[in-house]
This record gives C-alpha cells, structure tokens and sequence, in this order.
C-alpha cells in the first residue's frame, strides 16, 4: 500500500501511539458513517420523512464515498499525509456539524456528502501512514492496529448511536461525533511526522484496473456480498420494531450483539483463509449466508434465540474479508495498492446498493420479504465469485 517513506521528523522509537490515533481517527469516521442505522426510526419521525428517505441518507454516503475517496486520494497523493489527514478531518468536522443543523432532508443530503468526501481522504490515508511507518516485518500488524478503529465502530459506535438517538434525539449522535474529531484533528496536527511520502496511486493506475474486466469482477464480489448483508442490516431497527416489539434499549443491544460478530468473524476468517484457501472459503460464506438470510421471515422470535442467530449472521458475514483481500492482492501484486483502494470504496458501493435495494424491497413488498430478497442478492454473489475466481485462474495459467 505504501512505498518508501521520506518523514522529517520522524520520531524515533515505537509508533505505537501514532497508530491509536489514526485507529481513533477511524472509530470516528466509522460512528459518523454507520450509526444512521440505528437512527432511522428517530429521524424519521422527528423529520416527518419516510423511513426509506431517511435510510437513503446512507446509500448517499456510500455513493459519494466510493466516487470521491479514489480520484481525491490519487489528486492529492504529493501532498503531505498530515495534510490530507487534517484536510479529510476538517471536511468531515465541519459537514458532520452541518447535518447537526440541518432544519430537514434538502440540506442532509449535501451535508453527508460532503462529510463521505472528508472520509474518504481519512481512512485510505491513515493506513498509508501506518504503512510508511511501520518497518516492513511489522507493517501487517500495523494496518490491522489502524483498521481496528472501523471494526470497534460497529462494536459501540453503531449502538451507542442508536441508544443517543432514541434518548436525545439524532441531531445529538452528529453532534456528538463532530466534536469527536476535534481532538483527532489535533492529535493528527501535532503528533503525526510532517513531510511523510509514499509512491501516491495515480489516477492512471485506477484507469487501468478499471478497464481490466478480472479486476472488476473481483472487487465487484464485495459489493454484491455486502449488499446482500445491507438490505437487511440498514432496516433492522424497523424490522425488529414491527415483528419484536422493540425500542431503544432492544434495538441497540441488537446492534452491539451485531457489532461483536464483526471483530470476530474478521479474526476466524483469516485463519479461514490460510487453512481452506480465499476461493473455497469465500463459497462456504456465501452458501451460508445464502441459508441465513431467509431465516428473517421466522420473526418474532425468542429474544435470546433471534441475539444468537444475529450473532452468528454478523460472524458469517465479515468472515469474508480476509479472503477477499487475500484474493485482490495476489490478483495483480505490483498494482495491489490500486485494488486495495478500489476494495475499500466498493465496500461503500455494496453499502449503497444494499440499502438502496432494501429501500425497494421495503416499498414494494414490505419488511418481511428483506430476508428472502437478500438471500437471492447473496447467490448472485456466489456466481459472481465463481466467475471471477475461474477469469483470474485462467490468466495465471491455472486450471
């Protein structure tokens, strides 16, 4: 991801402490993205706007996210990463307050736009930071140190969200994470070495993968794995209102039992990945996640019995990872920086795509039908990995 890094000022020693604010920088970032979910219903009827309105804040985000993290990485690859980081986290400060302001839905939409912009020159950035830190035998380590702030994010953001947008309101939960970023903004200002450099990706080497038809393929399984996963999980909080009975204090919890599946599974899916391989792993998940989704229609459910079944949908689910970025990086070594990047904004075209989907879903059939709907989106996802899969083995000269 990064090349050779040229810091003045440098500190000497163990940058362990710059990692934990580029991982805070991340747990940030990843609150302000992904508690809309559990701040669905509050916005809605505080807004007067329909829950699909409200939901499609998110699929905004993912879009302008995935567009605008790689031309805007790439535009500003010879600046200094300080820079750009500060820059990301003033933009998102700044537009994340906007959305606290904002009277209605004309002046979120631009509002979350503007904050994905700042976001995605953060997240890409801060692990090309970590990279050019590390030293090469400890720079895997490094990454997963930084990334961890994005998976923590699932873990409390999201349900701590959702639990101050039920008792405060939601114009707290922006609030609350614009003042968030302050600290990072200086933490970043003050601690991160100036002058950093790394070999930047360059809009022609994003051209290039995105006219390789393999490489598209590949990423592309990540947006349809994870749109089958966000059809469901954007509307979880009404589905769980209609068919539970829930409110805050189930709903969150629900969450934050979703949240803890996160962390793990990305754990047990890298040794996933290293016993089976990325492409059988990948078919496993799929087919189970196939067989998982459908299980919605069951709702209502005994309350320690549908904690467990999210649980393990959660796990399932992000034990992909692993193998997915294990199959991006030996897809094409000398351009993995490039496909790194294109995976992390498909991860948002996927969230787009599930919540716009789900939205549809929702209108035309009801919240009953997400389950099944996504488990067909999910078997899409399985063909797509096995096209994929044979394109690329056929070009390596495997059978």
């Amino acid at each position: 991801m990064a090349g050779t890094a040229q810091a003045r000022g440098t500190e000497e020693g163990d940058p362990r402490g710059i990692y934990a604010i580029l991982s805070l920088c991340n747990f940030v970032i990843g609150m302000g993205a992904f508690s809309l979910i559990g701040m669905i219903e509050p916005m809605s009827e505080a807004l007067q706007a329909p829950v699909t309105s409200v939901a499609f804040l998110l699929t905004v985000y993912s879009i302008a996210y995935a567009v605008t993290s790689p031309v805007l990485v790439a535009l500003t690859g010879r600046i200094g990463r300080r820079r750009v980081l500060s820059a990301g986290l003033a933009i998102f400060a700044t537009a994340t307050a906007l959305a606290a302001l904002a009277p209605g839905m004309a002046l979120l939409y631009p509002a979350r736009v503007a904050a994905a912009a700042g976001a995605g020159m953060v997240s890409p950035v801060a692990l090309a930071i970590a990279a050019a830190l590390a030293p090469p035998e400890r720079r895997g380590r490094a990454l997963s140190s930084v990334f961890l702030g994005i998976t923590l994010a699932q873990v409390a953001g999201v349900p701590v969200g959702s639990w101050l947008a039920y008792t405060f309101g939601w114009r707290s939960v922006f609030a609350l994470v614009a003042l968030m970023t302050l600290p990072c903004l200086f933490l970043v200002w003050t601690r991160v070495p100036a002058g950093l450099r790394f070999s930047p990706v360059t809009l022609r080497d994003l051209g290039g993968v995105l006219r390789d038809p393999v490489a598209l393929l590949t990423v592309g399984f990540t947006v349809v794995f994870l749109g089958s996963i966000y059809m469901v999980f954007t509307y979880l909080p009404p589905l769980l209102s209609a068919t539970m009975g829930y409110g805050r204090d189930g709903i969150s919890l629900a969450l934050l039992i979703f949240g803890i599946g996160a962390p793990l599974g990305n754990m047990v899916g890298g040794r996933m990945a290293d016993r089976l391989g990325p492409a059988r792993s990948l078919v496993l998940i799929c087919a189970l996640e196939v067989l998982c989704l459908p299980l919605f229609t069951l709702l209502p459910l005994p309350g320690a019995l549908l904690l467990g079944f999210i649980f393990f949908w959660s796990l399932v689910g992000w034990l992909f990872s692993p193998s997915q970025q294990l199959r991006l990086v030996s897809l094409n070594p000398p351009l993995a920086s490039v496909l790194m990047s294109l995976h992390a904004a498909s991860i948002y075209i996927g969230i787009a795509v599930g919540s716009g989907l789900g939205g549809l879903v929702v209108e035309g059939a009801g919240l009953m039908a997400l389950g099944p709907a996504a488990s067909g989106v999910a078997l899409v996802a399985l063909g797509v990995l096995v096209v994929s899969d044979r394109a690329a083995r056929r070009r390596a000269g495997l059978r």
